[in-house]
């Protein structure tokens, strides 16, 4: 990661760090949940053995950051010094605040907070390309190595992780741990493509030519024309092709209802759009005096 990128990224690295703290000390130690990743392991150190929690995850995020550094490369270091450090010190400090201990005694409570908090967390890290460290890193290992698929080694180690705990934990505890992960699951995807959402609209009409003009000249957005063949008459047609944002749906809708009250418009969500005009800026156009305008 270049040095401007991760200056750049260092808040939200640090904000998820200090919410995913807060929800173990606040909400999963105190009501008993068990969960995965380190402080998954964690947890059943403490509670086998009497491991301090803090102590076992600053332990395990040095070694696995060293481990990352031997096989990963320096690039890799820099994009997991800050959360491979900052987590466990974060951790100790929030269970020494007494208060934390006594929010609430529910353990549904407790499950649904630790789960919204802990994927608002590992989110914001993840969506700016940083590592949450820790038990992040052997995955990636064995993806480098074997190419074993990322997804798939994580979800067996959290389910080994999960297993282990359930030796120590009631039957209650288990369905609570189950569902603070399924949790924290859908809440850490929803945070990934957050604000990345865009709408892609395919327009057919035989006054494409006017439709394409509008959506350039009028929403300021890139269009593509696409050859298409009609299923049942089997005539060629071009077909509009566009992706904008949702604030832009109602005025699209509009201009291609004053061309072509006939038009038949598609309109369907994408999860993240990359490329000129959404993640890099838009360029001007040669032959136009106008502003910026994707090409």
């Amino acid at each position: 990661m270049r040095s401007h990128s991760f200056w750049k990224s260092l808040p939200s690295v640090l904000l998820g760090n200090v919410l995913y703290a807060f929800a173990i000390a606040a909400f999963v130690i105190p009501g008993g949940l068990i969960t995965g990743g380190t402080t998954g392991l964690a947890l059943f150190f403490h509670h086998s053995l009497g491991v301090p929690v803090d102590l076992f995850v600053t332990c395990s995020n040095v070694l696995m950051f060293l481990l990352g550094v031997v096989f990963l490369g320096k690039s890799f270091a820099l994009t997991t010094l800050v959360s491979t450090f900052a987590y466990p010190l974060l951790l100790s400090l929030f269970q020494r605040l007494p208060f934390l201990q006594q929010l609430t005694s529910d353990r549904l409570l407790c499950a649904l907070y630790a789960g919204a908090l802990i994927g608002l967390g590992l989110g914001l890290v993840l969506r700016v390309g940083a590592s949450t460290g820790g038990l992040d890193i052997p995955p990636l290992l064995l993806q480098k190595k074997w190419g074993i698929s990322l997804s798939l080694s994580m979800y067996l180690l959290d389910f080994t992780i999960l297993l282990l705990q359930m030796f120590l934990s009631e039957s209650e505890e288990v369905l609570y741990g189950i569902l603070l992960v399924l949790i924290y699951t859908l809440v850490m995807d929803k945070v990934l493509v957050a604000g990345k959402r865009q709408i892609q609209v395919q327009i057919v009409s035989e006054k494409f030519e006017e439709i394409n003009a509008a959506i350039q000249n009028g929403l300021d957005r890139g269009s593509t024309l696409m050859q298409a063949v009609s299923g049942r008459l089997r005539e060629e047609r071009l077909v509009v092709f566009s992706v904008i944002s949702h604030r832009e749906l109602p005025r699209l809708k509009q201009l291609v209802a004053e061309i072509d009250p006939a038009a038949f418009l598609v309109v369907a969500e994408v999860g993240e759009v990359r490329g000129r005009g959404f993640s890099m800026e838009k360029i001007s156009r040669p032959d136009s005096d106008e502003g910026p305008c994707p090409r």
